[in-house]
């Protein structure tokens, strides 16, 4: 079935059995537009309306109550394959120790040391800061042996006082 959107004229190609008789709330893709879509066959469509309102609600009813119990019983509860409170599952998960000396031994041997991102970062700021205080020290030595080096050693120790200066005036002004 080809339907057209009324706003935008843009057309859609829908499957024949997914407009029943009672019609359908169709949306366009494009501009947003929602209407209800009923099958194109008019007759067809006036005559299973009027045979659907006039059937007993009991009907309607007992239809329901069957649905209901169906689903009710396809909604079969999984067992898990780990019991949620055991001591195994506590410790692993939530780090909760219950108090079995040998399995805790057991775990602590397993367990990796990390460094962590803040104390490596703690670390390499703790380095270039031995490092360039070294180098300001050992500067004469360092160009007395190496002439050409004192142009680097300059522009290294002027940068560091730019940062020093820009990190100041970050934490001054604001």
């Amino acid at each position: 079935m080809i339907l057209s959107c009324n706003s935008c004229e843009k057309k859609f190609v829908v499957p024949d059995q997914a407009i029943t008789s009672l019609g359908r709330l169709v949306q366009c893709g494009s501009c947003g537009n929602k209407w209800k879509q009923f099958p194109l066959n008019s007759e067809v469509k006036k005559t299973e309306i009027n045979n659907l309102t006039n059937k007993k609600k009991n009907e309607i009813n007992q239809i329901t109550i069957t649905k209901k119990n169906k689903l009710k019983k396809k909604r079969a509860k999984k067992s898990r394959e780990i019991n949620l409170y055991s001591p195994e599952y506590l410790r692993k998960k939530h780090g909760i120790n219950l108090g079995n000396i040998e399995i805790d031994n057991a775990l602590n041997t397993n367990k990796k040391v990390s460094f962590g991102f803040y104390n490596l970062l703690i670390l390499f700021i703790v380095i270039v800061v031995i490092i360039s205080r070294s180098l300001y020290f050992f500067q004469d030595f360092i160009v007395e042996n190496f002439p050409f080096s004192k142009f680097y050693l300059d522009y290294f120790f002027e940068s560091i006082r730019n940062m020093f200066e820009i990190f100041k005036n970050l934490i001054f002004k604001y």
